[in-house]
């Protein structure tokens, strides 16, 4: 046997052993206990505790085939094939890309921003996984929530991930580059539009990470270098038509292109534009409206 004693704590020194050099302690206790947790069916919170519980030769396969793919970079969402997202749990694989914490801060910031007791027509553009979209409408039940994706493979993911989450939300393939007219054909219909788009330029692939390049979809990574805002542009142009005049647009953004999303606007004549940094003090999210409703004194 591979494994000194097929309890938790021979399974701890084995996963730890083998993927030392890769991972930093911290990330190994973190999927420590979501591979346990998953396998063994246990809470997370649990797993630490759980010094009687013995793993079966089936299971000590399942570890080793976890860290074979841990060790070609595979993302451990994928491996796992589900992860939690604002509240909401849902299934993960290559189809889209895996949510990030800072579009929690987005779907947090949208949530802080509204009344939670009024009804809203939403809208996600390229929705991916439709981790915004579920999770909105688990926290506002009696908005109507749209999800907007171009992509049949993500649109596949999202439709699996309604059926699985029990979230009732409207699915709809639409290419948000090109005409909306098939898919949206009421006009300044909607109270609000969040969007995390594609926004890395190609040149940065090499800088990133190989578990991002080899296993995530570039489709909802990348745009060309010679047009990075192309998305928002676009986004932009089409909310003056769809949005209503004083609804809300809400983007997540790349680091370092925040104030040039926020010229976007502007050069529209948007009345109201606002970045937000994440928990990093990245300015990661810009949100604008076209006319800011009047406040009644």
């Amino acid at each position: 046997m591979f494994v000194k004693q097929n309890n938790l704590a021979g399974i701890k020194n084995y996963f730890f052993e083998k993927l030392s050099d890769d991972f930093s302690e911290s990330e190994l206790r973190l999927m420590f206990r979501v591979f346990v947790g998953k396998r063994m069916s246990l809470p997370e919170s649990e797993v630490a505790f759980a010094r009687e519980l013995r793993f079966s030769e089936s299971d000590l396969l399942y570890f080793r085939n976890v860290i074979k793919e841990l060790k070609k970079g595979k993302p451990f969402q994928y491996i796992i094939g589900d992860t939690e997202f604002y509240g909401v749990k849902l299934k993960i694989d290559e189809r889209a890309l895996i949510p990030r914490p800072e579009t929690e801060e987005l779907v947090d910031w949208i949530l802080k921003d509204i009344d939670k007791n009024k009804s809203y027509q939403i809208a996600d553009l390229c929705s991916g996984s439709g981790c915004i979209a579920f999770a909105l409408k688990k926290h506002l039940p009696n908005s109507q929530i749209l999800a907007l994706e171009y992509d049949l493979k993500a649109l596949s993911l999202i439709q699996e991930n309604k059926i699985l989450t029990n979230i009732n939300i409207k699915i709809w393939q639409c290419d948000v580059l090109s005409t909306l007219t098939n898919c949206i054909d009421q006009k300044e219909f909607f109270d609000i539009w969040v969007s995390n788009p594609p926004y890395i330029p190609k040149r940065e692939a090499e800088m990133m990470d190989r578990n991002v390049l080899d296993y995530e979809p570039t489709i909802a990574l990348f745009v060309e270098n010679e047009d990075p805002l192309l998305f928002y542009r676009k986004i932009i142009q089409k909310a003056e038509k769809y949005l209503k005049k004083t609804g809300k647009l809400y983007f997540e953004v790349h680091e370092r292109k925040a104030k040039e999303v926020e010229m976007l606007f502007k050069n529209r004549n948007w009345e109201y534009v606002e970045i937000k940094k994440d928990l990093q003090g990245k300015e990661r999210m810009v949100v604008g409206q076209r006319l800011k409703e009047k406040q009644n004194h």
